[in-house]
């Protein structure tokens, strides 16, 4: 005779099982994707200001990501959806957000942006809590030691106060993603994936355009007066791979696992920044890789049957 655990139930088991299993590979993926866009963002931040290049960058990926939102949801439910909250929430953590992590990219470099924003879990998680979205448990305060740890270790030595204003934006970036994420997938629950990434991303250009017309009316920003083919290519990986499909990913792994749990995720970004450098000449760093591993030890701890 088969005994059942009390209170265990098959097949909802197997549903929160594929759930976590999509959550974390959509979320592997667009860590992969947001990867690409760093190495790409240092070459183009040779010859264009940060703030140019966001305006463009944005241009791109909502020209990709207006269309396919109708395509997905509709015509009808992009004309009425909640448009000033999603602008908004862009405004604020989108818009707020990617242009500190150019600008800290702008007076760092790419592997080091990556590592900065290793602390982005530990914010993720206050949201969750102070949000009453999650409750702490053991293993989940273990997966997220295990998160922080591995952050801590592909940083080593790199990382320090001399980094100064590129230290505090990464930092501060990493918050305002974590805060707009959640809030995409919470108060825009009837959206898809690309709905709640692209009424966001709207938001995000409106406060990039704002900032992009004042520093341009002082003197301290301009359009890049010549485009290149090889510019062209660049901007499409940094816009419609890192940005587009990579935010499309996230935001639908933080609707099956959380921000807390998706944005552990990020800790393993330096690990794929630097294979990509790798391949393009780099050199191997030991201890990204070692802290990937450990990240990648804590994923699934924090995930264990309840997922936290």
């Amino acid at each position: 005779m088969t005994s059942v655990t009390p209170g265990f139930h098959p097949v909802r088991a197997a549903a929160h099982r594929q759930k976590l299993l999509s959550g974390n590979a959509m979320a592997v993926g667009s860590m992969l994707f947001w990867a690409a866009g760093f190495p790409a963002a240092e070459i183009l931040l040779d010859s264009w200001h940060p703030i140019s290049l966001m305006v463009l960058r944005l241009t791109m990926a909502l020209s990709v990501l207006v269309p396919l939102w109708i395509y997905v949801d509709g015509l009808h439910k992009v004309m009425n959806a909640r448009w000033g909250k999603g602008i908004w929430i862009g405004m604020l953590g989108f818009g707020t957000g990617a242009n500190l992590l150019l600008f800290a990219q702008w007076f760092t470099d790419p592997v080091t942006v990556a590592l900065i924003v290793t602390t982005t879990p530990i914010s993720a998680t206050l949201i969750e809590v102070l949000g009453r979205q999650r409750r702490l448990t053991r293993r989940f305060v273990v997966g997220l030691a295990a998160s922080v740890l591995g952050g801590a270790i592909a940083v080593g030595g790199r990382v320090s106060p001399d980094l100064g204003w590129g230290l505090l934006m990464a930092i501060a970036s990493g918050i305002c993603f974590a805060w707009a994420s959640n809030a995409a997938v919470r108060d825009f629950p009837s959206l898809s994936p690309v709905g709640r990434s692209t009424i966001t991303f709207c938001g995000a250009a409106v406060f990039t355009g704002l900032v992009f017309t004042v520093m341009w009316a002082v003197g301290m920003a301009e359009m890049p007066r010549q485009i290149t083919s090889q510019q062209i290519g660049l901007l499409a990986i940094y816009a419609v791979a890192a940005m587009a499909l990579s935010q499309i990913l996230f935001i639908a792994s933080v609707g099956r696992l959380g921000i807390a749990l998706s944005s552990f995720h990020i800790n393993i970004a330096p690990f794929y920044v630097m294979v990509i450098l790798i391949a393009l000449g780099g050199a191997w760093d030991w201890r990204a890789g070692l802290g990937a591993a450990v990240v990648g030890l804590g994923v699934p701890i924090s995930q264990h049957r309840s997922g936290g």
